[in-house]
């Protein structure tokens, strides 16, 4: 018997659009609880719904491990877990289920069971996690297999339900401030080789992830922050490099996925950790997230690409200034064009992420983007609606109209949840219209600089696709027009969830 059988609830299966790309990384925060709780003393597994085809596989790890306590925790370094997508809530509901048909308690956490414990324990789940999970569960474990003296009522961090049936909330928990005292990611419980042979067929390499830090300092009113808050801690460089050198040794990557909110935040840090990968010469080619206004700061370009940087994304979100002061993002369009400079002046390529449909955004505005988007020609683009999520200024300023569904389905749903400015059928289409322009320049481009080789069948095909693009771009723009014009009207557009 297994003490504890750890799992999360993203199926990469559920998700058609990221089951597409085919990009799969293992859950890195339920890694990191399950190395927390073996350093406790505890017998631990592991469930990877990321590869799973389904709840049923969940059920037979189950039965497999027979485990004492069966642990939802979410992969909080995702982001698609924490815009808590419906499809990966009822899988965790589900689970709970296999879980309570067995007779084994389930503890759950994650950003949606923190901003919605109800739900979860009106589900079956018998403790959850609110907040940052580590240290919580280690005194929960404690009090349930009798090591503590504590009562439950004394475990920040808890929602449980009491011996009548009675919500109870403990304090909240403080976020921990020294990253260093982690150990590394149960990385020997992840089936390394399946996810290599995944990689290695679909994109020639194999990519694994880390994090360098834990939450977000800004102040943007759509981002919900429900694990860490405005909170922002960050492992020391030697710390981060060290685990770079054992996965180096013992996983053997070709590529990182800093899965960090915003890495080389704090001043001096990125400086620091590309000392120390020269130093002990490991350096590997890696992508993050980063913001415009930190990335124009003098030499943090240059660091990052002595680091290993090959892809940096951009919350660029719009090329409109009056949207991005009502989002409160703190930055502006003219250090968005200065970082795309500085960074394809190192050779490094620059992803934008663009946001659609926030409160007052105008053709205008959206036009804007585009413009930007045109000029700026990224070397990748990833779209949005805005997406309003509890405990957000934005969510406030639009609950009154969340009333059918007030979460996507999957990450390829683009729901308009609220009343905005246009429908959601406008935003699907501006998706596309987007791609098309988009795709049909960035082939251009490398076909003028003469990157495309014509003695290549997939160069013949990207060619073809450019040619498809450019003809059909005008009769996609002309459907875009013809909705903008129809009335917006939140519930003609979106059905009632549904359950499989």
């Amino acid at each position: 018997m297994t003490d504890i059988l750890f799992g999360q609830s993203y199926y990469l299966r559920f998700d058609p659009k990221l089951y597409a790309a085919m990009q799969p990384y293992p859950p890195l925060g339920t890694l990191f609880a399950a190395s927390t709780m073996r350093e406790q003393g505890y017998s631990v597994a592991l469930f990877d719904a990321m590869l799973a085809e389904s709840e049923q596989a969940w059920a037979a790890a189950l039965d497999q491990f027979q485990p004492r306590y069966a642990v939802l925790f979410e992969d909080n370094f995702n982001y698609l877990s924490k815009m808590c997508l419906l499809n990966m809530r009822e899988a965790a509901f589900k689970m709970t289920q296999l879980a309570k048909e067995r007779k084994i308690p389930v503890i759950i956490c994650g950003a949606d069971p923190t901003d919605h414990y109800p739900l979860y324990l009106q589900q079956g789940v018998d403790y959850v996690i609110r907040g940052e999970g580590e240290a919580t569960l280690i005194e929960l474990m404690a009090y349930l297999t009798g090591k503590a003296q504590h009562t439950l009522s004394e475990i920040a961090g808890l929602a449980f339900l009491n011996e009548v049936g009675e919500l109870t909330l403990t304090m909240p928990r403080p976020a921990m401030k020294n990253l260093d005292d982690l150990s590394f990611p149960a990385w020997d419980l992840v089936d390394v080789e399946r996810y290599r042979a995944i990689w290695l067929q679909h994109h020639g390499y194999y990519s694994v992830n880390m994090v360098t830090t834990r939450g977000c300092p800004f102040s943007c009113n759509w981002c919900a922050k429900p694990i860490w808050g405005q909170r922002y801690n960050v492992r020391s460089p030697q710390h981060v490099a060290a685990e770079l050198q054992w996965l180096r040794d013992h996983v053997q990557p070709d590529h990182i996925w800093f899965a960090d909110d915003i890495m080389g935040l704090k001043p001096g840090w990125i400086q620091a950790f590309a000392d120390e990968v020269e130093r002990l010469d490991i350096r590997t080619p890696f992508k993050c997230l980063s913001r415009a206004d930190l990335l124009v700061v003098e030499d943090t370009v240059q660091a990052m690409r002595r680091a290993g940087a090959q892809n940096i994304w951009i919350g660029a979100e719009s090329g409109s200034q009056k949207i991005l002061d009502a989002m409160d993002k703190g930055t502006t369009i003219e250090q968005i064009y200065e970082a795309r400079r500085k960074l394809g002046e190192e050779g490094i390529h620059v992803g934008f992420f663009l946001q659609f449909g926030y409160p007052g955004e105008t053709r205008t505005d959206i036009e804007l983007t585009l413009k930007m988007v045109r000029e700026l020609l990224p070397d990748d683009v990833g779209i949005s609606v805005s997406y309003p999520l509890p405990g957000t200024k934005f969510y406030e300023q639009v609950k009154e109209d969340l009333h059918i569904k007030t979460n996507w389905q999957d990450s390829e749903d683009l729901a308009m949840l609220y009343q905005g400015p246009f429908r959601t059928e406008f935003y699907r289409q501006l998706h596309t219209v987007v791609h098309k322009e988009f795709r049909a320049r960035r082939t251009w481009q490398a076909l003028w600089r003469g990157k495309i080789k014509l003695t290549q069948l997939k160069s013949w095909r990207r060619l073809g696709a450019m040619v498809y693009h450019t003809l059909t771009l005008p009769l996609a723009r002309r459907k875009l027009n013809a909705l903008a014009q129809l009335p917006q009207s939140v519930h003609e557009t979106i059905a009632l969830t549904p359950v499989r």
